[in-house]
């Protein structure tokens, strides 16, 4: 049976793609600096960097994005301050005007200081990327489902009834949240064509000086789309209640569930709204809580070593030094950039694919499946470099271009967006945000270690490199199917006995306490 589309469906599809602008300007923030170190200008501009050098200009990036480890020890650094103190939309408003900061200091880099103003620029805008992509996904998870809060204190759960969000949560979660990764996918690919774009401009001497310069401030373009869009968004309800605006609160919890709710379930979700604010500000459990008690210590480090090896596969190499890698295979430096421009575009239609695999198949799936391609790329990259070193075979340089891609496309069903999924259902609700935080410091250090390492590797031992990251695929797949439980269709107030028993001691689990469903939905539908 077909149901009919509400206005609150119509917004939150909107909602999602409208947040995946803000995603689109992480990923192309990624995608053109791989155009740009191969860039003439550019390498002219910082004074032709050797490969330690080019590394430092990637790595740097993630210790502005590292402000998730400072704020996960004190919870107040920046982006969580601001969402508090600004709210969630002029939070995210912040991380873009730094991401458009950081992008002038990148842009202006020239003469003797060039280096030195593009590593300013590159942690400036980390920053900004750092709080964007902290920021939206907090604002965003306030539209979403309102799931059972526990009682730190008394050791019980509070179950509250679920809202529109989570008529289908335990079967389509995951493909919301892999949503918001084609955005930086798209961004990714953008990238890439930009940066093939702009090889053609380069009739003179200013042409070459300006072009690398262009493709950078291409960002400010949905930076400005994103940050004009912001201020016009309800802020959530969540806020505006803990703000004492109540009228507001109401008002966009409206907007958010016109069609769907009636007002008497719209009131009474805000009512659970208010006691869970109620709630939180009387619990004020600390932060320590996911070190201190060991059920949520155990999701922790999993969450974390997730994110770390989702980077130390190589996938960070392969997103800033992709046509590096290419010209290593005998391509010119025009061809390079349009190679990796479709393999970053196949990379969307695989992101596609996997948000109707990763609720089919699970998480460890799509996992273990897509470390196995990965392995598997880097494996042939590696026996083929050694087998017809210098480029003497033409045929071994097509096979590892496409290994290249097979790579990238098992990166893209499986660590990419699943990486993301699989931390962001396995917290509860009152330690989610800290508990993400911290995890993705994890993919924030291993990107600075692969980023650091991969340039210097591959010209101190050539295409051995791969060897070393087909060892870390090869590694990842037993780690993945021993210590990763599978939470594709548990509901997240599940997690806690998926893990082990429960979180701190549960007491009691309403579990008959029916959920509001939407005008349009019976519980029968429920899945």
């Amino acid at each position: 049976m077909m149901l009919a589309v509400s206005k609150a469906d119509i917004r939150l599809h909107l909602l999602c793609i409208f947040f995946a602008v803000g995603s689109f300007v992480w990923g192309y923030n990624v995608g053109i600096l791989s155009s740009v170190l191969v860039h003439p200008g550019f390498v002219e501009a910082m004074g032709h960097p050797n490969p330690s050098r080019k590394g430092v200009i990637t790595a740097i990036y993630y210790l502005g994005t590292c402000e998730w480890i400072y704020r996960g020890i004190s919870y107040v650094f920046l982006s969580h301050a601001a969402s508090d103190y600004f709210g969630r939309r002029y939070a995210a408003l912040t991380g873009i005007f730094i991401v458009a900061v950081g992008n002038a200091f990148e842009c202006g880099a020239t003469g003797d200081g060039a280096y030195a103003m593009m590593i300013v620029g590159r942690i400036i805008s980390g920053t900004g990327v750092g709080m964007l992509s902290t920021s939206v996904p907090l604002y965003q998870r306030y539209f979403f489902p309102h799931h059972p809060t526990p009682d730190l204190k008394r050791k019980k759960y509070h179950v509250n009834r679920i809202d529109v969000s989570e008529v289908a949560p335990a079967g389509k979660r995951g493909k919301y949240v892999v949503l918001n990764h084609v955005g930086f996918v798209a961004g990714l690919a953008a990238g890439f064509w930009v940066g093939y774009g702009v090889t053609f401009w380069n009739a003179t001497e200013h042409d070459i000086y300006v072009s690398w310069r262009f493709s950078l401030a291409v960002i400010l373009i949905p930076c400005f789309i994103f940050g004009i869009g912001l201020p016009f968004l309800p802020e959530t309800p969540r806020w505006l209640i803990e703000h004492g605006h109540h009228d507001e609160a109401r008002r966009s919890l409206y907007w958010l569930r016109e069609g769907s709710f009636t007002e008497e379930q719209i009131d009474e979700e805000l009512s659970r709204i208010l006691e869970n604010v109620e709630q939180h500000r009387s619990q004020s459990a600390s932060w320590t809580i996911l070190f201190t008690d060991r059920n949520l210590f155990n999701r922790l480090w999993r969450a974390s070593l997730l994110q770390f090896m989702a980077q130390m596969c190589g996938a960070t190499a392969m997103k800033y030094y992709l046509p590096t890698l290419f010209e290593k295979l005998g391509l010119p430096t025009r061809v390079t950039l349009m190679a990796g421009g479709i393999e970053s575009t196949l990379k969307i239609g695989m992101t596609v694919i996997e948000m109707f695999l990763i609720d089919r198949l699970g998480r460890r799936v799509t996992l273990t499946a897509g470390c196995v391609a990965m392995g598997l790329g880097m494996l042939i990259n590696g026996v083929l470099g050694q087998v017809y070193p210098d480029n003497t075979n033409s045929a071994a340089d097509v096979s590892c271009i496409v290994f290249i891609f097979i790579y990238a496309l098992g990166y893209s069903m499986g660590f990419g967006p699943a990486a993301w999924v699989y931390g962001s259902e396995i917290f509860p609700t009152s330690v989610r945000a800290r508990g993400l935080n911290f995890s993705a410091s994890g993919g924030a250090i291993g990107s600075i270690v692969v980023a650091q390492v991969w340039p210097v590797g591959i010209d101190a031992i050539g295409s051995n490199i791969y060897f070393f990251f087909m060892a870390v695929n090869v590694v990842c797949i037993p780690i993945i199917v021993l210590l990763y439980p599978e939470t594709k269709g548990r509901a997240l107030e599940d997690m806690d006995l998926l893990f082990n028993k429960a979180i701190i001691g549960v007491e009691e689990i309403d579990e008959h306490t029916e959920p509001v469903l939407p005008k349009n939905v019976s519980n029968s539908s429920r899945s």
